[in-house]
């Protein structure tokens, strides 16, 4: 009987003994594994089409009788909204702003050497999703100086044609996929080169996205551009 119970602890310090060993294995595993990893990032670049454009369009008039003057900028301006309305755009996507009046008797330091007293500036600004409609009246704008009105520049004080990219949220989730396919075609290659077997996500972030001109003469078109960065473990 003592020799049998001999066995059977001989046998259950064997079998402790070998899962011990797996233990220290496994820790020993887990040890010379942790530092294995691989960082790398995931780019996603597109090019779109701009869906929203913010057209000012700057009117200029001088004068020496300001109700002479007002009576034209009504009839400039009314003018102008007849050629944007029968051009294809609702009224809804034109706004007229009051206009700003210089007299100048009143400038503190001017001099009294002018041909006329008052300088008047309106602005029409188009906002509008037609951008295509919108770029093709603006290349069309010449058709106004038939009635003696020209579009004139604004100086640096006034706003310019700036056009828009609004449907970012549409794109966002695609682009971020094609980003995290890229990251990890990216690190396949790294693993195979260290002939490692890539293992899973270890930690990512979303990163950052940017819209942006695609260059200085497109600005209808945008460039959306996100990069992650995600870390994988290697086995």
């Amino acid at each position: 009987m003592e020799k049998k119970n001999r066995i059977i602890e001989a046998c259950i310090l064997a079998v402790g003994l070998i899962v011990l060993g797996f233990c220290v294995k496994g820790g020993m595993d887990n040890f010379t594994n942790k530092d294995r990893r691989v960082t790398v990032k995931g780019l996603a670049e597109v090019e779109m089409p701009a869906d929203k454009v913010t057209w000012p369009i700057v009117l200029k008039e001088v004068g020496n009788d300001l109700p002479t003057l007002y009576n034209r900028i009504k009839t400039i301006n009314n003018t102008v909204k007849e050629f944007l309305t029968s051009s294809g755009l609702s009224e809804s996507e034109i706004s007229i702003n009051a206009p700003q009046v210089i007299d100048l008797n009143a400038e503190r330091y001017g001099s009294n050497d002018y041909r006329y007293r008052y300088n008047i500036t309106t602005v029409i600004t188009v906002t509008s999703n037609k951008v295509d409609l919108v770029r093709t009246i603006m290349d069309r704008q010449g058709e106004l100086l038939k009635d003696g009105i020209a579009i004139v520049d604004g100086g640096y004080d006034t706003p310019r044609t700036s056009y828009e990219f609004t449907a970012f949220q549409e794109a966002k989730s695609t682009m971020m996929e094609e980003a995290i396919k890229n990251a990890q075609v990216t690190a396949n290659q790294f693993a195979e080169s260290s002939h490692s077997k890539l293992g899973p996500i270890v930690s990512a972030t979303q990163g950052q996205f940017s819209i942006e001109d695609r260059d200085m003469n497109t600005p209808y078109i945008k460039k959306l551009r996100v990069v992650t960065t995600i870390t994988y473990a290697l086995n």
